[in-house]
């Protein structure tokens, strides 16, 4: 039987551990990818190792990438992390929390793991419902990369194979997403997904992730099993 590699962008977050558990239910080896970027959450790379040891991955990479170097971003300079919005405000515009083309360079590493491990699939856990209006969470930049992951590289060149980006959370409300993961046995403790935690790690239980973490969890009729500030 021939293995089936598949390279995961692993933060430690809600929606890319449950991305990853999908694609370990689908019969992938996984090879998971985490960035150390910066990120004021630096926690969320300890949850991501937590994850990849509970998953049974063959191997975790973490790749620093420190984006404070450019900054614009409340998650890589000294920007206010918004708290307390109405989920009417989270879902009008993009804030200040979005990091300038991050998926687009976390994906094109990624890429060049695929290339080197022999795999053409990666998976990503980005949402289009509820989230915060990132526009690299969309279905058009998700197509346009697969597009250019099929001329870019020497493997799609070659006809070594197709890559194909998979977005599983794509269309899912965080709920269902919850729901999903629970059945795949996702452990929801060790994940974390607060952009502005304390110094012990506990989430604010205020950012616009935390409220549609909590939302996600209420709606699911489940308990969220992380510690709270708030």
């Amino acid at each position: 039987m021939v293995e089936r590699r598949a390279v995961v962008l692993l933060s430690g977050g809600l929606d890319s551990t449950t991305s990853a558990a999908i694609a370990r239910s689908q019969g992938f080896t996984l090879y998971a990818l985490t960035f150390d970027y910066g990120q004021r959450h630096r926690i969320e790379i300890e949850k991501a190792a937590d994850v990849a040891k509970h998953l049974g991955v063959t191997r975790h990479i973490v790749v620093p990438v420190d984006l404070r170097r450019f900054g614009g971003s409340a998650l890589t300079s000294a920007i206010d992390v918004p708290k307390a919005r109405s989920l009417a405000e989270i879902g009008h515009g993009i804030p200040v929390t979005y990091v300038p083309a991050r998926n687009t360079i976390f994906l094109g590493l990624a890429l060049g793991l695929a290339e080197v491990v022999n795999s053409t699939d990666i998976f990503i856990g980005v949402n289009a419902v509820d989230y915060s209006g990132y526009p690299d969470c969309r279905p058009e930049f998700l197509e346009q990369f697969e597009r250019l992951a099929n001329v870019a590289t020497k493997a799609a060149v070659e006809g070594q194979g197709s890559f194909r980006l998979h977005a599983p959370l794509l269309r899912l409300t965080k709920a269902e997403i919850i729901g999903l993961g629970t059945k795949l046995g996702v452990n929801y403790g060790q994940t974390h997904s607060c952009y502005h935690p304390d110094e012990a790690g506990r989430a604010c239980g205020r950012c616009d992730s935390c409220q549609l973490r909590l939302k996600g969890f209420a709606e699911a009729g489940l308990t969220d099993p992380i510690a709270y500030q708030h």
